[in-house]
């Protein structure tokens, strides 16, 4: 997956041209942040935790320790509450950088002080309060915390075309969620708010029935100057 050149203690790498495509290798890093997840859920030694920030610590935790014993994975870090790398004023809630290696995209260089992939958590259903918006998993009336808003806007991931979100989902299940997030893109679209379409609706990837999760995808047009973003969504049933 990774060409490394040069010896001693510290790795320089590039994709290697036919094999993967800039494209294709965050993809697949996606789909082993999902082989991850099913495990870290049912692990009997993690402890039992409903908020987000206890469940984003310890699953943290758990993709470093996979990481570290899975073939072609052990150059990833991830780290939490990352300051952005276009706005450090903000915090990223996860994010996956290079450890000990120096990895070349598409003539960007990325080292262990910056982000190949930010990924943002929300908890289904969003927790009650005075000032949560349901639909915070989209977008909040109250706030700029709205996930997918925050990419929308290029509060978070501003120099990146691709992001994740994980979906902590804590009542109901997958469909149920993907009914409700697209009635609500439709609430929002009939409000005239501004840069939302239909065409933000997640379209289902995959869906385990069995192991109770999803990968969703998403691509999003942002405000002038931004590139698209694309956002792959792992929803994992708690």
């Amino acid at each position: 997956m990774l060409a490394d050149e040069g010896d001693g203690g510290s790795q320089t790498g590039v994709l290697r041209n036919g094999i993967h495509r800039p494209g294709e290798w965050l993809n697949a890093l996606v789909g082993f942040i999902a082989s991850v997840l099913p495990g870290w859920r049912d692990d009997p030694v993690r402890e039992p935790a409903n908020g987000e920030t206890i469940l984003t610590a310890q699953l943290c935790a758990r993709l470093n320790s996979a990481s570290r014993h899975a073939p072609g994975w052990d150059f990833l870090q991830f780290r939490r509450e990352e300051p952005d790398d276009s706005d450090g004023r903000r915090a990223i809630d996860l994010a996956v950088a290079p450890s000990g290696a120096v990895i070349w995209i598409e003539g960007r260089e990325y080292t262990e002080y910056r982000t190949l992939l930010p990924i943002e958590c929300k908890r289904l259903p969003t927790p009650t309060g005075t000032d949560r918006d349901e639909r915070e998993y989209l977008i909040s009336k109250f706030s700029s915390t709205g996930g997918v808003q925050r990419f929308k806007a290029g509060h978070h991931g501003a120099s990146h075309a691709h992001a994740a979100m994980i979906g902590y989902v804590q009542a109901e299940d997958v469909a149920h969620w993907q009914h409700k997030l697209d009635a609500w893109i439709d609430g929002i679209v009939a409000d005239a708010t501004e840069t939302w379409s239909t065409a933000d609706k997640l379209a289902m990837v995959a869906h385990d029935a069995a192991l109770r999760m999803a990968t969703l995808r998403s691509d999003h047009p942002r405000r002038t100057g931004l590139m698209p973003i694309r956002i792959d969504h792992l929803w994992i049933e708690m």
